[in-house]
């Protein structure tokens, strides 16, 4: 695994430093991250399975991406970066919300997040880079809501917390 560096946030994003992706996972340091959730024209939105290589979460389903951006680089430039890398997908993506959250993901690392959350809409067809996502699926509001309360162990820890935002909150866009 090549070495990422990741840009250490306080409470308000301001930039307070930089480190080591595994080391702030090991530590919790609360750093900057990104997600994207992207829907197709029928607002089913695209579910990405995560790699069984991942460091963390391996074989669970996510938020369509999830990355960091690199120092230097803004959110909008790192969610765009990423759906082309993890996806084979590009879409014009429009900044929804923020939010922090810290969890336990596995193995003693620690996911503490000030997430960017990025919405858009996506017209081709995903090719997913296999080293990031094992498979994807478009599943409707009904479907992700029926899972969550069914099997809600598929999931990785933060997806609910992303749900809740864009499937039920105030700002809901589906």
């Amino acid at each position: 695994m090549e070495m990422e560096i990741l840009i250490v946030v306080d409470e308000n994003d301001r930039e307070i430093g930089q480190i080591e992706k595994m080391e702030a996972h090991r530590k919790g340091v609360l750093h900057r991250a990104v997600s994207v959730c992207l829907f197709d024209d029928e607002n089913r939105w695209l579910i990405q399975k995560r790699a069984q290589a991942k460091y963390h979460c391996p074989g669970l389903y996510a938020n369509s991406c999830c990355s960091h951006p690199r120092p230097g680089e803004s959110s909008l430039e790192a969610a765009s970066r990423r759906i082309g890398e993890e996806l084979g997908v590009h879409a014009s993506l429009s900044f929804h919300s923020y939010f922090i959250y810290k969890t336990d993901v596995s193995d003693g690392l620690i996911e503490h997040e000030y997430d960017h959350l990025f919405v858009g809409r996506c017209t081709t067809t995903p090719q997913p880079n296999l080293e990031e996502v094992e498979s994807v699926v478009w599943w409707t509001q009904e479907e992700i809501e029926e899972k969550l309360q069914t099997t809600p162990e598929i999931f990785a820890p933060w997806f609910p917390l992303i749900v809740e935002r864009i499937l039920r909150g105030p700002d809901k866009i589906i």
